[in-house]
């Protein structure tokens, strides 16, 4: 086993001193120190300190994004890093430190050096292996989720629209094939009760989204037919699926692809392309037909003069899987 640079070195063991459960995290406490991630945070925040520090800002801001990665969902679960682990992976800063950090000195003038932390670190990590295949489409999924407050006393939490207590955040994350649930490009946290179409939320989450990625992989918005600048598209559901934000995106360079809402005006194409028998196979990922699936083209018979030259509208149909609640326009 590979030591750990920061602390003792580690063996597999079945029992006796040293047994670790989560050996994994001093990797990724080592990966943020190798890729620049905890001097640059660091850097970033040093003028919040009116005299020395004990744990470097960024060794800290570290410590706490690897605790997540390990499951940790508040800042007393940090705590696994200390006790019986502090001989792998090294002393750890107070829970009141933590708080510190995040509360106090990571504020509105000092996140943008945090996100240019961010960014430095990940091009640092692309440059030497961990990029996406080149030539290919990046896919930056924005979508929101809700998470719960179950004190019913953080700030910003309200209702949410599933009827629960908490948080509405908008994230981004570049779809990787190759790692498990993408990579976080960027997120905005929101009240609880934040709308689902709101525009200036998405654009703003997409061009931290797009700051986040390495130069040479952003879309080029004043060359966009240039067939050797990088490609991006920009996914999301029909809460995304607004005229502004389907602008941003052109106007950033790069492509869209969102849901679009069923309404009547949809229902009549349908009805349209039905008389017609205008529908064809649906092709999976792989290139095989998707087997009760087909699609079809709606561009000509919805009016998407208000959506960007060159909009498209694509219109596919599925067998229900047994047990959907179907609507009366669907039987």
């Amino acid at each position: 086993m590979k030591n750990i640079a920061a602390a003792s070195p580690v063996k597999v063991s079945a029992d006796g001193h040293g047994v670790v459960s989560h050996a994994g995290m001093g990797m990724l406490r080592e990966l943020a120190d190798r890729t620049g991630l905890s001097a640059q945070v660091t850097a970033a925040l040093a003028d919040t300190y009116r005299g020395p520090w004990v744990y470097a800002p960024g060794e800290v801001f570290a410590d706490l994004a690897a605790a997540v990665a390990d499951g940790a969902d508040c800042i007393d679960a940090v705590g696994q890093l200390c006790g019986d682990r502090e001989h792998v992976l090294g002393a750890k800063a107070s829970t009141t430190t933590m708080w510190r950090l995040i509360d106090e000195r990571i504020d509105a003038a000092h996140l943008p050096g945090v996100r240019a932390a961010r960014a430095a670190a990940r091009a640092a990590a692309w440059a030497v292996g961990a990029a996406p295949t080149t030539g290919g489409w990046l896919h930056i999924d924005i979508d929101a989720t809700l998470v719960i407050d179950h004190s019913d006393n953080k700030a910003g939490a309200a209702p949410t629209w599933k009827k629960t207590f908490g948080l509405h955040p908008l994230l981004a994350f570049l779809d990787r094939p190759d790692i498990a649930g993408g990579e976080a490009l960027a997120g905005l946290l929101r009240n609880g009760n934040a709308g689902s179409n709101t525009a200036s939320d998405h654009i703003i989450v997409l061009h931290q989204a797009l700051a986040s990625l390495p130069a040479a992989w952003r879309p080029n918005p004043d060359d966009p037919d240039n067939p050797e600048a990088p490609k991006v598209l920009v996914r999301c559901d029909t809460a995304g699926s607004t005229h502004k934000f389907a602008a941003a995106c052109r106007a950033a360079g790069a492509g869209f692809s969102f849901g679009y809402p069923v309404d009547t005006r949809v229902q009549d194409a349908v009805d349209t392309l039905n008389l017609g028998d205008c529908w064809y196979p649906a092709i999976d990922t792989d290139g095989g037909i998707r087997d009760g699936a087909w699609v079809a083209e709606a561009t000509d018979l919805v009016n998407l003069a208000s959506w960007p030259e060159g909009t498209r509208l694509i219109l596919r149909k599925e067998r229900p899987h047994p047990g959907a609640q179907l609507r009366f326009t669907d039987a």
